[in-house]
């Protein structure tokens, strides 16, 4: 498309696609090294959302080990990391109570205190306004919708700012073509399962010899609860029911700020029962007393979802590709047993960021930035991502209970032995689209009906969402063959679409009789979790980016 359309381009030295922690981290650092050394350079951001934070949303017990290294006065700052961790909390669920796990049985990285509670998106904000200071011009609700090549392959940058188009393709009185940004290197930060980040790896074979990436679908409402119910720094995470032994997933409830209580689900997306609905197995698992009695009295305000890389070491694709790198979420760099990434996601902005103005500094641009790779295979996250490379595919292989045990004691012996593992290093096997099993295998689930107190229906959720969508645009969720839906998913798997996904994007309906089913996508209500994309046991739905500005907008989250 950008060779039909005449466009205006800009030119940077940098050009970063995604204002989360990895975007903003590589910005500043390239701004610091530009006042270190005296060497200038320019750097733009691009972010999809509304504004910086829109579209972060995390757990989020925060490791402050990055933000120490990037910036070490962050507290003087007024870095909004307010709350630390008092207390630890995991705990087993059954239907009818719970067992406490003593905290004394765990690895010391899995211990959460010398961290902190926060709003991963107000600290996404608040970055922002440290990279502004140092020069980065930042530019929200800019999609980058499509990259831009150089004649020799390499990456030269991105469009972004494409508005106007109507849902029947046609340019509407308003329609904007966009702008190209070039850059001598361009950073993909766009987070899990990034359209652009896709792409590349498809071109460039990133993921050649690598286990498939794995993932997780992370449902989080935040709520604001009384004085009695409030445990200032509780770091609460379960396992165990409402799923069963094969089914990965837990949750998490954090006390912070303003008598806030950020609550969660995690649900493995490896799941096999198509009938499981993750949306509503946290809206059941609210219901059990370990959950239920901090939230009785309080205000549900908020609510999104998004999915969560939990490939780990195994499914890390290669870094870089000519004329860029994938940092971040982008490339997957959480630590799924401790269920954190942000510190990972943040020290990779950094250590792409000074491959890349060393490299301007040498007059380079559209190579490989090797020594990226170079400082993660030599950094803490790889060392880190190393000692838990098996917990995954334990649990994927042995359950929840037998897994998490083995899994346990694999993580304890591979830090005690310096990284070596009795185990070796384990594979993940299939795509968690391709563990989807039949529907006739199962039982359809009956899921109890909301109490609208303590458990909700997905449309009355989207809503605390804000999540807004031009309804005169293409749906941005495309599908490779539309009859896919009803003749294929439909008879095999029910239509999982209608059950994975936590925002009621898809349904199935059917006219006055019963009969002749239809597949509808009421893309307005999709909050960018890309669950679909990543479950769809087709893989017949393709996440692609909609008008910048568009989605959710998250407060606090």
């Amino acid at each position: 498309m950008s060779e039909d359309v005449e466009r205006e381009a800009m030119e940077y030295d940098v050009v970063i696609v995604g204002g989360g922690p990895a975007g903003l981290s590589a910005a500043i650092r390239l701004k610091q090294l530009e006042a270190e050394q005296g060497r200038e350079i320019t750097v733009a951001l691009l972010e999809k959302g509304s504004e910086v934070g829109a579209h972060i949303l995390s757990g989020a017990v925060i490791d402050p080990i990055a933000l120490n290294e990037l910036i070490p006065d962050w507290k003087e700052k007024g870095a909004p990391l307010e709350t630390p961790v008092k207390e630890d909390r995991f705990v087993v669920l059954g239907p009818e109570g719970d067992i406490g796990l003593p905290m004394f049985a765990m690895p010391g990285f899995m211990h959460n205190h010398g961290n902190y509670i926060a709003s991963l998106g107000n600290v996404c904000r608040w970055l922002a306004t440290e990279a502004e200071g140092l020069g980065v011009e930042i530019y929200p609700g800019m999609a980058a919708s499509e990259l831009v090549f150089n004649e020799d392959g390499s990456v030269k940058g991105v469009v972004a700012g494409v508005f106007g188009i109507g849902k029947d393709g046609e340019k509407k009185p308003d329609y904007q073509p966009g702008i190209e940004l070039h850059g001598k290197y361009v950073f993909i930060a766009e987070g899990v399962r990034g359209s652009l980040a896709k792409q590349l790896q498809a071109k460039f074979n990133l993921t050649d010899g690598k286990e498939p990436q794995k993932h997780g679908i992370g449902i989080k409402e935040l709520w604001q609860v009384p004085d009695e119910n409030f445990r200032p720094g509780l770091a609460q995470h379960t396992v165990g029911w409402p799923l069963d032994d094969k089914t990965g997933g837990g949750t998490f409830m954090y006390h912070f700020g303003d008598n806030y209580v950020a609550v969660g689900m995690v649900v493995h997306l490896n799941y096999k029962n198509p009938w499981i609905s993750p949306f509503d197995e946290f809206q059941r698992v609210k219901q059990h007393y370990a959950i239920r009695r901090y939230l009785e009295g309080g205000k549900r305000i908020a609510y999104g979802a998004r999915a969560i890389t939990e490939g780990g070491l195994q499914s890390v694709p290669k870094l870089t590709f000519p004329g860029g790198a994938l940092i971040g979420c982008s490339a997957g760099f959480v630590n799924v047993p401790r269920i954190k990434g942000s510190h990972n996601a943040m020290k990779s902005g950094m250590m792409a960021a000074e491959a890349a103005y060393a490299a301007i500094g040498e007059q380079r641009s559209g190579d490989e930035l090797v020594a990226y790779t170079d400082a993660y295979d030599a950094s803490w996250v790889k060392k880190e991502l190393n000692v838990v490379r098996n917990a995954k595919p334990i649990l994927s292989k042995f359950g929840t209970m037998l897994g998490g045990a083995i899994g346990m004691f694999d993580m304890w012996t591979t830090s005690l032995l310096g990284g070596f593992s009795f185990f070796g290093t384990l594979k993940h096997g299939k795509s968690d689209a391709d563990s989807t099993g039949l529907a006739k295998d199962y039982e359809p689930i009956v899921y109890p009906k909301p109490d609208n107190v303590i458990s909700f229906d997905k449309l009355s959720s989207v809503f605390l969402a804000s999540t807004n969508h031009d309804e005169d645009q293409p749906a941005h969720l495309k599908l490779k063959d539309p009859s896919v839906p009803i003749n294929v998913n439909l008879p095999r798997y029910g239509e999982p679409a209608r059950l994975y996904c936590p925002a009621g994007v898809y349904e199935v309906l059917y006219d006055e009789q019963g009969q002749n089913p239809r597949f509808q996508i009421n893309f307005q209500n999709c909050v960018h979790c890309k669950t679909c994309d990543i479950k769809d046991p087709s893989q017949n739905i393709v996440w692609t980016t909609p008008e910048g500005g568009g989605g959710p907008n998250y407060p606090n989250m």
